[in-house]
This record gives C-alpha cells, structure tokens and sequence, in this order.
C-alpha cells in the first residue's frame, strides 16, 4: 500500500518506518504539529525530521500552517485536550492523503505508548469515512524501545515531552 505517515516527530517515526517498509508498503512521511510549543521546539523537531529524511531517503511532506493560537483555543475548548490534538492532526493527514491519492494513512503517535490508542483508532476510523481514505491501523509499541535505539543510532534530537504547553507543564512542573 501506498500510505501517508503523520509524523510527530523523527525519533517515533523511526521504527513505523522501517516496520511498512519491511512489510512492503510505500512511505510518505507528513509533518503537521501546530500543537507544539514554543516553536523553538517546532523547528528542532522539524530539523531532526529533516536529517532523517536525508539519511533514510524518505520523501516528506511538510504542512508548515503553524497556527498556535488556533490549536490552544481548540484543545482548552474541548474536555480532552489530546482529543482535539489528535483529530486536528489527523484530520489533516487524512485529508492530505485523500488529496494525494494515497491508499491509507497512518500516524506515528501509534508507536507511543504514553497516548491514547484506543481514542486514536477511533478518530482514526471516524476520519477515514469522512475523507474516504483508510486509516491503517497498526500497534507500533511494541517497537518504542527500539526507535529509542534508533534515535541515538542516528543522532536524532530526542524531546522530552508531548508537545504542548500543557504536555510541557506537566513534564517539568516538579523541577521548578
């Protein structure tokens, strides 16, 4: 299959990659992350994506609509800050795909496994029928610790929490 990858960012794209590579699917890679904070932070995940990309041939597809003020309205309007996080991600990506005429697409948040899968599936699915695209839905955690090995491998930067200001917060509010 053809499909088109959201990227969160390199180190978790490492093994999705190379996992449908080796199960003989096609790759694209996309870069939508309007949710992360400050864009200091952005732009380092971005340029490590682009020093993958460069060492692992890959082609990317890089949606630089960084609007931080839309996202944190949406994510402090819904319940479920990763809720929105997710569909807003996702909705692009499926809608990208469609656009494209790629057969499905999928995400690298599937390799984590500090989120919500069973939420991302969901929205995933919900998704695909809006856009008319599958969502290809695999469990990649069970290779978290070797897109961990990867990640050094490679000399990837590695972030330390989620995304958002909220996920920031919450990583070093215990160090201040």
């Amino acid at each position: 299959m053809n499909i088109l990858s959201h990227i969160c960012c390199a180190p978790c794209f490492t093994y999705p990659h190379e996992k449908l590579i080796a199960d003989g699917h096609t790759v694209t890679g996309f870069f939508y992350n309007p949710n992360i904070h400050p864009f200091e932070e952005y732009r380092k995940r971005q340029d490590a994506l682009i020093k993958y990309a460069e060492m692992k041939p890959v082609e990317v597809i890089y949606d630089d609509e960084y609007q931080i003020e839309e996202f944190l309205k949406g994510a402090l309007a819904c319940k479920n800050r990763c809720e929105y996080c997710y569909i807003d991600r996702l909705d692009r990506a499926a809608s990208v795909a469609a656009e494209k005429g790629f057969e499905a697409f999928t995400s690298t948040l599937l390799i984590s496994p500090y989120q919500q899968h069973d939420l991302i599936k969901k929205i995933g699915e919900k998704l695909s029928k809006k856009h008319d695209v599958p969502f290809f839905y695999e469990d990649f955690r069970k290779g978290y610790k070797n897109s961990r090995r990867l990640t050094f491998e490679l000399g990837l930067y590695r972030q330390r929490y989620c995304g958002c200001v909220m996920s920031e917060y919450e990583r070093y509010r215990g160090q201040i």
